[in-house]
């Protein structure tokens, strides 16, 4: 009994100084704001405010090349000291909810980069504020940041990027409003590894720094943090480089087939162009419409002109193996022609025996000499039809320019892939801090 009635005491004791307490804080709270005037900055008409800002990256993506911008979500953290809202209590820090933030005074800062930037109010504003004794403010909210990100694609996809996130006062100039990293340049902004959700690029690091813009309304202090991004190089591999290369190692096997396999080898050169077609239209989707060259166009280039020159080759190789069998067949129909008129002549110096033969006789037999030697040079049909190369005897073997094709565009293309990808992934391709 004595111990139930020790601890209702206590309990009793706890509740009044609990109300005692809280009553204390809200004539505290009441006596901070008698008279505060939030239109007024706090050094107003003297020094300079400091604001010290820190961010903590929780979401950082996804990166938009055809846009040109990122988004990440931030806890955003600003401190700053106004001497009207000193106070002293029983308490050192004063937690409080956002609707303190709308009764005093909070610096108008904004993403100068910014293109859309979203303040999460679910289920309640996520907005943190914190009233110390000295008059130290701490105002953090969670934002998410949609920002420009200007890219120049001189080197995809073997390129990296410098995005900046410069953020400021809109109103208040350097004179007024000044902004420094909290935690000094090198740790007030955190990026923990898990918060990177990227596909296509790697967040290699961060670097912040401060500056000062110029307008016609003054100077402004400006924060800036520079997140370094290098692009993963595996999806455009699988997708474009290693199909390109595959597409003009096939356009070259034609070398090794017949020649005299006209069908086959016209079909496999236009299949390889249209399908460098596609891949050239394919690969570009992906990027914004840029009026200069990229790394990528000029691999599609190169591999373009080695697939559409096998094509050529084939044509060049139709074109001089018709003609040379042309001249065959034209030197063997001189040569014939030669033996029939001997065959003539001979016979002449033979026709007194046979005075007593008929004219229309010796003309029969004059037709069937001739006929004789001239048959085994009769143009076939093959060639009347305008077809390109015959199996014929004056062509026999490979035509000399394939020989030398089964040499030339392999090494070529092999000594152009060694210098390409020496060049790219060798290459500084990180853009300069701007």
């Amino acid at each position: 009994m004595a111990f139930l009635l020790t601890w209702i005491s206590v309990l009793c004791v706890s509740n009044v100084w609990g109300n005692q307490r809280s009553d204390n804080i809200t004539r505290i709270l009441d006596r901070l704001l008698e008279g505060y005037d939030n239109r007024l900055r706090p050094g107003f008409g003297g020094h300079a405010d400091e604001i010290k800002t820190d961010i903590f990256v929780t979401s950082f993506g996804p990166v938009s090349d055809v846009e040109m911008e990122f988004t990440m979500d931030v806890f955003f953290r600003q401190t700053w000291i106004d001497e009207r809202l000193r106070f002293e209590g029983p308490v050192k820090i004063l937690h409080l909810n956002n609707l303190m933030v709308n009764k005093i005074w909070t610096p108008d800062t904004f993403f100068r980069n910014g293109k859309k930037s979203i303040a999460h109010n679910m289920t309640s504003p996520n907005k943190m504020f914190r009233l110390m004794k000295n008059g130290t403010v701490l105002y953090t909210m969670r934002l998410t940041i949609k920002a420009e990100c200007r890219m120049r694609l001189m080197n995809f996809p073997m390129d990296g990027h410098v995005c900046p996130l410069k953020f400021g006062s809109y109103g208040y100039s350097n004179r007024e409003v000044v902004y420094t990293w909290k935690k000094g340049p090198l740790s007030s902004v955190e990026v923990p590894k898990e918060s990177s959700s990227l596909l296509q690029y790697d967040l290699v690091g961060q670097t912040v720094t401060n500056g000062t813009v110029r307008l016609n309304t003054g100077e402004f202090s400006v924060q800036i943090i520079y997140f370094m991004l290098e692009r993963k190089l595996g999806y455009y591999l699988i997708q474009t480089y290693i199909p390109l290369i595959m597409t003009v190692v096939l356009s070259q096997v034609v070398f090794w087939i017949n020649k005299e396999s006209v069908p086959a080898r016209t079909v496999a050169g236009i299949t390889t162009v249209l399908t460098m077609t596609t891949l050239s239209i394919s690969a570009r989707h992906s990027l914004p419409k840029v009026s200069y060259t990229t790394a990528m166009d000029w691999f599609i280039a190169v591999c373009f002109a080695f697939v559409f020159s096998a094509l050529i080759e084939f044509a060049a190789v139709n074109y001089f193996s018709t003609l040379h069998t042309h001249k065959e067949m034209w030197r063997a129909a001189r040569a014939a022609r030669a033996e029939a008129l001997d065959a003539m002549l001979t016979h002449e110096e033979d026709s007194d025996e046979d005075e007593g033969i008929p004219v229309s006789l010796m003309k029969r037999r004059m037709s069937s000499l001739c006929s004789e030697h001239f048959m085994p040079v009769q143009v076939p049909a093959f060639f009347l039809q305008g077809s390109a190369i015959p199996a014929h005897a004056f062509m026999p073997g490979t035509s000399p320019i394939d020989k030398y094709a089964r040499i030339f565009f392999p090494l070529s293309f092999g000594a152009f892939n060694l210098i390409y990808w020496v060049v790219y992934l060798t290459k500084d391709t990180m853009e300069p801090l701007r």
